[in-house]
């Protein structure tokens, strides 16, 4: 079910028409007739609730929220903005924290594993596209023509045709893999292997391996600088970045992030999610259970400042300008809002249950 703010008479048409279908389709409910203010939305999946929050960023707040399935994750808008992809896991959670034979007790359900295409003019899902085993995390390619898709509890990369729906390969990288990003020329596409402490490099081409970097403990995510010069990857148990050369593949530099001395509540940092500028000056972290965002200055390779998010911030995206940060928290069931020329606080808005990731696009043309 949506429940919605939009101002979108169609919405009422395609609800009445589901409920005399019979579809299974998740219906549309408009509940108000405000227009919008121009702003671009922020998509939030909601892992345990198995929602996507929508937000409109001009207005800081939820516009709607939709159903999507079971255990959503990653979270992908392509680059018109007309389409949401979301990750669906039938697999049951288990945290690091878990023994690895109460894990391999849990029942799986395969038929819930896909990927959701969220059509965001109608805020409906039109089709689930298969995603390999358990997807986490995804990238499209750059003509958004193929998805690359973690499947973490069989270590593979999956290659989905977007358009036919078909799976066209699948690759072995390290275990457990979690992070999925295309580098910005488009030519190859990197995957985080938590439990082997590596990145797997693919051409996106064809999905040959061309390449693989040991780095700190339980990396997480991958951005790159813009000119495809070097690699920031998070390390989620070794509390560090590391900064890998693109054209060498070597770490040449690891980044620690260490939490508030001064604050007797802190805990340690646990780094999560990475995005960097458009001008590659910067690079804004999240600290899972340090409950920070962390800001990197590039060019140096040092922590510049930190502010407090919601609990166990993880997800990261920022708007088209820049000028604000939102972070998907877990544990506070919300999402924080950042300024990010000050770095303060500018709102917090609750979502789901257990907010995991968040991805920003441009709102769509609406009838």
């Amino acid at each position: 079910m949506i429940r919605s703010a939009l101002r979108l008479a169609p919405l009422a048409l395609l609800a009445l028409l589901g409920a005399c279908n019979g579809s299974d389709t998740p219906a549309a409910e408009p509940v108000a007739a405000t227009p919008l203010p121009p702003g671009d939305l922020a998509y939030v999946t909601n892992e345990d609730s198995q929602e996507l929050t929508i937000i409109h960023t001009g207005l800081d707040s939820v516009i709607a929220t939709i159903n999507v399935g079971t255990r959503p994750r990653g979270v992908v808008v392509s680059a018109d903005g007309s389409r949401v992809f979301v990750a669906l896991s039938g697999s049951p959670k288990c945290p690091p924290t878990m023994p690895d034979e109460v894990c391999e007790a849990l029942k799986a359900d395969k038929s819930k594993d896909g990927i959701a295409v969220v059509n965001t003019a109608t805020m409906q899902v039109e089709r689930i596209l298969p995603g390999g085993s358990d997807p986490e995390t995804f990238d499209l390619s750059a003509d958004g023509t193929r998805l690359f898709v973690s499947n973490e509890d069989v270590g593979i990369m999956a290659i989905v045709d977007v358009q036919s729906g078909a799976i066209l390969d699948t690759v072995r990288v390290g275990r457990e893999p979690e992070g999925v990003t295309v580098e910005p020329n488009g030519t190859r596409v990197w995957v985080t292997g938590e439990t082997d402490h590596d990145v797997t490099i693919l051409e996106t081409a064809g999905g040959k391996v061309v390449g693989r970097v040991i780095v700190g403990d339980r990396p997480r995510s991958v951005a790159f600088t813009p000119d495809n010069a070097l690699a920031f990857v998070t390390a989620e148990a070794g509390g560090s970045v590391d900064v890998v050369d693109v054209k060498t593949l070597k770490v040449v530099s690891s980044i620690k992030l260490t939490k508030d001395q001064a604050d007797s509540t802190a805990v340690p940092k646990k780094p999560m999610a990475v995005l960097i500028t458009k001008n590659g000056a910067t690079a804004y972290v999240s600290t899972g259970r340090g409950g920070t965002v962390d800001v990197i200055d590039v060019a140096t390779r040092t922590v510049t400042g930190s502010v407090k998010a919601g609990a166990r911030p993880w997800g990261l995206a920022l708007t088209a300008d820049e000028r604000k940060l939102y972070t998907a928290n877990g544990t506070s069931n919300d999402v924080t809002i950042i300024d990010t020329k000050t770095l303060t606080v500018l709102k917090t808005v609750p979502a789901g249950k257990v907010p995991w990731g968040v991805a920003i696009g441009a709102a769509p043309e609406r009838p």
